[in-house]
């Protein structure tokens, strides 16, 4: 397969605007890695369920969930409440990815970490409104944002398990401050103003009222969804 110019610039803009993101990532997956350790996972169930699995967030709630009878069905479904988030993720960035060919773009959108479709999606946005749509969003550019995160998520998590067991409780090292920072970092590269956010401070209540009246991971899902509704009646109306 012969690569362009264009093709290899486009990885490496995404790798390089990722990159901020991917030296915040690494300290959570220590984290996450240590915690592993600590509640019995062997280093090859964590490589198998970072590997196969490469959303974060669902990992730590599974790690908390692990104890002897290991109870499958509410991982599974713990699982699938958290990871739901990212039907909403691929709903928004679809409009900039759908002039990119099926075969390539669908295996892709298995590394679309929240991390990695932030950077895509600032990207693309800020593209907009180029003439041609493949400037918009081009696969290299895509996947060179997103990729990177797998490597460094799934070795990190390895180191961390490693480790956990030599350093003991790795969060008061204050690693585990990385994660929101991150987050926080997500939402400022988005930030277009109060009026433009409502819907994200809609959600951030919802979410935190379910969080303490509602035992599990029920916020996840009552975060997003009011968001969404929050977006749709705040939203400006187009003719």
């Amino acid at each position: 397969m012969i690569v362009s110019t264009s093709q290899k610039d486009d990885f490496f803009k995404g790798v390089k605007d990722a990159l901020p993101l991917l030296l915040a990532v690494a300290p959570y997956g220590i984290v996450l890695g240590a915690q592993a350790s600590q509640v019995g996972v062997s280093i090859v169930e964590l490589f198998l369920m970072t590997a196969l699995n490469f959303a974060g967030g669902s990992e730590f709630a599974a790690i908390q969930l692990w104890h002897s009878p290991l109870p499958i069905l509410t991982i599974v479904l713990i699982t699938f409440l958290i990871n739901s988030r990212h039907i909403i993720m691929g709903a928004a960035i679809t409009p900039y990815i759908q002039h990119l060919p099926k075969r390539k773009i669908i295996p892709a959108l298995f590394f679309m970490a929240d991390e990695g479709w932030a950077v895509s999606y600032r990207e693309a946005l800020k593209n907009a409104t180029k003439p041609i749509p493949e400037k918009q969003l081009s696969f290299s550019y895509f996947f060179g944002a997103c990729f990177p995160f797998y490597p460094v998520w799934v070795g990190f998590a390895l180191i961390g398990a490693i480790l956990g067991p030599i350093l003991g409780d790795m969060e008061k090292y204050g690693f585990a401050i990385a994660f929101p920072a991150v987050f926080l970092v997500l939402l400022r590269g988005m930030w277009k103003g109060f009026r433009a956010a409502r819907p994200w401070l809609v959600s951030l209540v919802v979410s935190c009222a379910v969080y303490l009246l509602i035992p599990g991971h029920m916020y996840v899902l009552a975060g997003t969804f009011s968001g969404l509704l929050a977006a749709w009646l705040l939203g400006e109306k187009h003719d």
